[in-house]
């Protein structure tokens, strides 16, 4: 048998910093840009009750980590569960099992922290940011460990969520964070965009970026659904996190590509390449930059390894036994 510690999400959902989830992200992503296996998702849906059923997976080497989340959403609950184990890479013991959901929104702003600090203008101190929800604060958190950031604007369509999400923050950070009643006005002199909802349609004109502009995508992985318009594709140095999601749920590539706006040359790299400095980053403060962040089991695998060691050092946990197949088939 084998013993596992499982961790509930009360007891690690503090452990580590914004800047803690930075780190074992971005050394995630280098470990793929160097070689590291990963996948796209694999999404399972209902109809009836509608639902997803979803997984990933990767494998870091360096870290000595690999697994994934698998998780459904949906169905008759209407929520979400997520199950995260991380297994050994080299002798393929399981190390731990995370009920994972309060790692989504932390790992995934981390994702969006490094996909800035890869590709926006290092003097970048303004924000426009799309969503008032967890997932857009946990990519503000993030992002404020890699940018000196001075002003955000945040635009989400209800009045009432972006004004409680403006002022939740400005008193979190130390950046002035302003609501501001239309999408134009998020846009308008950001240095950074990020765009952290669930809509399926753009929710912004890409018209509109200025030159020198880093937009983050993160809140879409389907195939017909999109943050970003097709325009915004073409006017960047587009930077998925895994290419392979290009022919499977990247929505903004597919669609402009469809529209032809662009085609497939214009892939400029993954996010793992440029970080790992075999693909350049951004080549000038004119040109405009776009990560599209679907979420991978890079950050899943990096960030929870990361609280693996952390609680083992506090001696957090219930342990399970696991029985190697050798002894549960015999």
């Amino acid at each position: 048998m084998v013993e596992v510690p499982f961790y509930r999400s009360e007891e690690t959902e503090e452990l580590a910093t914004p800047a803690e989830y930075v780190t074992a992200v971005r050394e995630g992503y280098r470990q793929r840009g160097e070689g590291a296996p990963a996948e796209p998702r694999t999404a399972l849906t209902r109809d009836d009750p509608p639902g997803m059923l979803t997984g990933y997976l990767a494998i870091l080497p360096e870290t000595g980590a690999m697994g994934g989340y698998t998780y459904a959403a949906g169905f008759g609950d209407g929520d979400a569960h997520f199950m995260l184990p991380v297994y050994d890479a080299e002798s393929g013991r399981p190390l731990a099992v995370f009920d994972g959901a309060h790692l989504n929104p932390r790992k995934t702003g981390a994702t969006g922290a490094v996909g800035v600090d890869a590709l926006a203008r290092a003097d970048a101190s303004t924000v426009g940011l799309f969503g008032s929800g967890i997932q857009a604060r946990g990519q503000l958190r993030a992002t404020a460990t890699v940018r000196d950031l001075d002003q955000v604007a945040v635009y989400s369509p209800t009045a009432d969520h972006r004004e409680t999400f403006a002022a939740d923050m400005n008193a979190e950070l130390d950046a002035t964070v302003a609501a501001v009643a239309s999408p134009a006005a998020a846009v308008e002199g950001a240095d950074i965009v990020i765009t952290a909802t669930k809509s399926g349609e753009p929710v912004f004109d890409g018209d509109r970026l200025e030159p020198g502009t880093h937009v983050t995508a993160m809140g879409q992985y389907h195939p017909e659904k999109r943050e970003v318009d097709a325009r915004t594709v073409e006017r960047a140095t587009y930077v998925p996190d895994l290419r392979a999601r290009i022919e499977q749920d990247a929505g903004a590539f597919i669609l402009a590509r469809e529209a032809g706006a662009v085609d497939d040359d214009h892939v400029h790299a993954e996010l793992g390449d440029v970080v790992a400095g075999t693909a350049e980053g951004r080549t000038s403060d004119e040109e405009i930059t776009l990560f599209d962040s679907g979420g991978t089991a890079i950050e899943t695998v990096a960030a929870a390894h990361m609280l693996y060691e952390k609680a083992a050092d506090r001696d957090l946990g219930e342990s399970i036994s696991f029985a190697p197949a050798s002894e549960a088939m015999d």
